[in-house]
């Protein structure tokens, strides 16, 4: 199965660059722009911009298992670039 990569850039609260990768079975903008503002409101960076300047269509792959799993179960994985926390 092809699921589609949003990548995503955003400036946390304290000003510093995250880089991180919305993984969804969806190629709709606004659906991995929610996802991406869900993610950030769990980890604590709820008021960070995203919009579609800052979440693009990247392209389309394939995915191991394990993300597969989650993106069936949460609708979507996140992969971590630069500057999120662990």
């Amino acid at each position: 199965m092809d699921f589609h990569v949003f990548d995503t850039y955003v400036k946390a609260k304290d000003g510093h660059t995250m880089h991180f990768d919305v993984i969804t079975d969806k190629k709709e903008t606004e659906k991995a722009i929610s996802y991406a503002r869900e993610w950030l409101k769990n980890i604590g960076e709820e008021n960070v911009m995203v919009t579609a300047e800052e979440c693009k269509f990247c392209h389309t792959q394939s995915v191991p298992d394990d993300m597969e799993i989650e993106i069936m179960t949460n609708g979507y994985f996140i992969a971590k670039m630069e500057g999120c926390p662990e």
